[in-house]
């Protein structure tokens, strides 16, 4: 922070250009979307002989604090009067970024294959009691996920990338997404994607605030879960009026919603395993309370 008027984000290393996020803070602003922190600069330089983006410099938002601490505290206290607020901000960035333009390059994997890849994965990589129990679930969470082989048929759009509540920062005068450098987990992810995959990964994200509150604040689990649920509710009500408001409710396919998100659980269990061990207990907190053994037994039947 420079003076309590710009953040200066270095990038370390240096990364080869071209870059997302320049390109796309200049459509925002052109789209007229403000609620993110204002970009001013971006500072490249040539490396080796190839350019790089070296720094990127934005306004500075007065009392902020992202979504890990704002949100736990919401959490904690049981109210989800922020989550309108959040689904109209993500249906307005949604809006934007439907008009970014899509590069001749730009080819969409097949997403059936890219979950089921990450179920693997995620099996391969969750040890002990955890890893057996979740084995024990993997064939009820590849039916979810089996939805994706009837195809994406929503507009794909340029989307966040990487949209949890930790780039959701709360400030003096509102909300403002941040860092939109794209999922640092996943290698090779399609620029253009359908609008669901930004929002299960949000929705997922709640489920890991309540599993935080429950671990760190020692919030009764049941409360946890129910405000979790509330607050998604709550979220996608306000995500689907903004969309309807604007004419284009075609955007979200909600069919998507719930294997993007048992995906997004196996792709946090294998950010645990390969760089954040202790995290682990929020993916498999949330899994345990989808499937539990009753609600197992209910989707088996």
């Amino acid at each position: 922070m420079v003076g309590e008027r710009v953040v200066v984000k270095w990038l370390t290393p240096p990364v080869p250009l071209p870059h997302p996020t320049p390109d796309i803070f200049a459509h925002l602003v052109d789209s007229g979307f403000n609620d993110t922190a204002p970009p001013y600069a971006a500072l490249t330089g040539v490396l080796q002989g190839r350019a790089h983006l070296l720094a990127l410099i934005t306004g500075y938002l007065p009392e902020a604090r992202d979504g890990w601490e704002w949100c736990v505290d919401e959490a904690v206290a049981g109210s989800t009067a922020f989550a309108g607020e959040l689904g109209r901000l993500t249906a307005d960035l949604h809006l934007a970024l439907s008009t970014f333009p899509r590069s001749q390059q730009d080819a969409p994997g097949d997403a059936a294959d890219r979950a089921n890849g990450a179920l693997a994965e995620a099996l391969e990589l969750t040890g002990g009691d955890d890893g057996a129990w979740l084995a024990s679930k993997a064939q009820v969470m590849r039916q979810e996920l089996a939805a994706l082989r009837n195809g994406i048929r929503t507009p794909l759009i340029r989307i966040h990338g990487d949209l949890h509540v930790g780039q959701i920062l709360r400030w003096r005068d509102g909300y403002a997404v941040i860092d939109f450098d794209g999922n640092p987990t996943v290698a090779g992810a399609d620029l253009h994607q359908p609008a669901a995959r930004d929002v299960a990964q949000l929705t997922t994200s709640l489920d890991h605030v309540a599993q935080v509150a429950i671990k760190r604040r020692s919030t009764p689990p049941d409360h946890a879960t129910a405000w979790a649920s509330r607050a998604r509710q709550a979220l996608l009500t306000a995500y689907r009026a903004r969309l309807a408001a604007r004419n284009r409710p075609d955007l979200l396919d909600e069919s998507l919603i719930r294997p993007f998100e048992v995906e997004q659980e196996c792709r946090e269990l294998i950010y645990a395993a390969r760089h954040l061990p202790r995290w682990r207990y929020a993916p498999m907190g949330v899994l345990r309370t989808w499937y539990g053994a009753e609600k197992h037994k209910e989707n088996i039947a």
